[in-house]
Order: structure tokens, then C-alpha cells, then sequence
């Protein structure tokens, strides 16, 4: 009677974490603000990050709660405020009712036929997976995920790290000739006696050792790069929007290095793949692990500095020479 109990209760969770989830998506979808549209899709992110706990997809959750609601969040915010002047204009052009109605059946089809690939999956189902996991333990990688991105997928994960570049570039560009290499935005008034200032004292120690732990633990666990990566990008920003330091020049030295050093070790290790193993990105038996772990230390460095640029936003203030 126990197991049958916990069975229910599980189904119960599951089904009212889905209802709850499509609910905040369509509170999100209809919010009459930006704002509150945002504050939705932070909320939707949230609760997606359990979803993939349910379904052990612990990697992936982590990933959500850290870039698809923590530091996009903030960088959602602040577009928000900047569109804030612009809103009330904006309600006015709504598109009408037919284009409306048209958008809804659109997703209604998009949404059902998702569902029907997965209530009714070919049988058995294709998977790679065994295939894969053969050559897993010569990576001596503990954690399958970590391995299969930095081995199998690794061009994959190589260009994702320069779209990421490739984009601080984009939001850089939107600023002005004169600002170029300039700090982003207006410094933000400390206030010594606040909340906001006792938080980003107290919580970014903590954060730094969680994120570095994240990412250590990445190799036997889940974790890894992109998760430590976002947790010590969303520390900066919560110091910065704090007061407590100011947004650096976009066009220093040091920024500029942090910004590329991961892809560019990455690459690096890739190309000597040509003369130590079997080609492009393909690792040494006896230097996989330690490989693994340096393109993991240096991806981390990389992530958080552009997540961090990328929250701050274009610069708006000349640079000090």
C-alpha cells in the first residue's frame, strides 16, 4: 500500500507541476506588461528546472535555473526597463483579433503535434545510447553528460561558445561609434544601508564556492561549465547592480582575454587533436581527463564574464584613457 501511495502521490506531483506550468506560460503569453511578462517567464524557467529534476535530467535543470531564468532574467529586466518609454505607444499597434486567433491555432497544431511524438514514439524507439556509452569509460569522465558534450558533441559545444561571443558582440554593437570599448550604461548608486547591498555582500562568497564546486563536480556528477559558468556571472551582477563595483570598459585588456580564452583553449586543444590522436577535437587515451577538465576551467572563465557583459548591455559611457 506504501509504493502504491507514493506512486500516486508522484503522479499527482507530476500532473500539477505540468498544469502549473502551462498556466504560468499562458500568464506569461497574455501579461498586459513587459514586465509582468518577464517576471512569468523567469517563473516558467523555475519550474521547468523542476520539471528536468523529475525526469533526472538533473544537467539540464541546473542550466535552466541558471541561464534560462537567472541571467536571462536580468538581462529580460533590464530590455524591459529600457522599452518602459516605449510601452504605452507600442499597446496601441496590438495586432487584431484574426492575426491573434490565427497565432493560437497555430500553436494549438505546433503543441499537438509535440505531443503526439511524445504519447506515441515509434517502437522501440532509435537511440545511439549504447553505442555510445561502449566508449564512455576510456574519457574517464564520471559523468556521462560532460562527456558525451566534450567528446561526441564537442564541435557543438565549441560553436555554442562562440555564438555566445558572437552575441556580446551584437549587444556591443548597438552602442554608439564615441562609446565604443566604453563602459556599459551609468554606474549604479550604492546604497550602503540596503537589502540589495547586504545581499551582494553576504551571498557572493557563497556563490563563488558553489559555482567553482559546480564545476569541479561536473566531471563525476552533474554540473559542469555553463552551470558554474552562470551561478559566478549572476554573483557579478548582483555585485554591480548593488553598487558595490562599477561595470568594467568593455575595451580592456584583461576583459577582452577572459572573453576568449575558453574558445580559444578549446580550439587550441582541438587542432593539436591533429598531431596527438585521430583529428579534430579527438583526445589522447592516457590525457582525456585532464584535457577535459582544463577546456571545463578555462569555458567557465568565458561563460561568466559574457553572461556577466551581456546583463550589463551595450556600453553607454566613453571610455577613460
Amino acid at each position: 500500500m506504501s509504493t502504491g501511495f507514493a506512486l500516486d502521490a508522484g503522479l499527482v506531483l507530476d500532473a500539477g507541476l505540468a498544469a502549473l506550468v502551462l498556466a504560468v506560460a499562458v500568464g506569461a503569453i497574455v501579461a498586459g506588461t513587459a514586465f509582468a511578462a518577464v517576471v512569468g517567464f523567469v517563473t516558467y524557467g523555475l519550474l521547468l528546472a523542476l520539471v528536468w529534476v523529475r525526469l533526472a535530467a538533473v544537467d539540464v535543470a541546473l542550466t535552466e535555473a541558471a541561464i534560462g531564468s537567472g541571467v536571462t532574467g536580468a538581462v529580460l529586466i533590464a530590455a524591459a526597463a529600457r522599452l518602459r518609454p516605449a510601452e504605452a505607444r507600442s499597446a496601441a499597434e496590438r495586432p487584431g483579433v484574426p492575426l491573434r486567433l490565427a497565432a493560437a491555432v497555430l500553436s494549438a497544431l505546433v503543441a499537438a503535434g509535440l505531443a503526439m511524438l511524445v504519447l506515441l514514439p515509434s517502437a522501440p524507439a532509435p537511440s545511439l545510447g549504447p553505442a555510445a556509452a561502449v566508449h564512455l569509460p576510456e574519457l574517464a569522465i564520471g559523468n556521462p553528460v560532460t562527456a558525451v558534450l566534450l567528446a561526441y558533441r564537442a564541435i557543438d559545444t565549441l560553436l555554442e561558445k562562440i555564438v555566445l561571443l558572437l552575441a556580446l558582440l551584437g549587444v556591443w554593437s548597438l552602442a554608439p561609434d564615441r562609446f565604443w570599448g566604453g563602459a556599459p550604461g551609468q554606474p549604479h548608486a550604492a546604497q550602503q544601508d540596503g537589502a540589495l547591498a547586504l545581499l551582494a555582500r553576504l551571498l557572493p562568497p557563497v556563490g563563488i564556492v558553489v559555482g567553482v564546486y559546480i564545476l569541479w563536480v561536473g566531471a563525476v556528477a552533474p554540473g559542469g561549465a555553463f552551470q558554474g559558468g552562470a551561478i559566478l556571472a549572476a554573483m557579478w551582477i548582483l555585485v554591480m547592480i548593488a553598487g558595490l563595483r562599477d561595470a568594467p570598459a568593455t575595451g580592456g585588456r584583461r576583459v577582452r582575454l577572459l572573453l576568449v580564452v575558453g574558445p580559444a583553449v578549446f580550439l587550441a586543444v582541438g587542432l593539436a587533436g591533429f598531431v596527438v590522436a585521430d583529428g579534430f577535437l579527438a583526445y589522447p587515451a592516457s590525457y582525456a581527463k585532464p584535457l577535459i577538465i582544463a577546456i571545463e576551467v578555462v569555458l567557465t572563465l568565458s561563460i561568466a564574464v559574457i553572461l556577466g557583459l551581456l546583463a550589463s548591455g551595450p556600453p553607454g559611457r566613453e571610455r577613460q584613457r
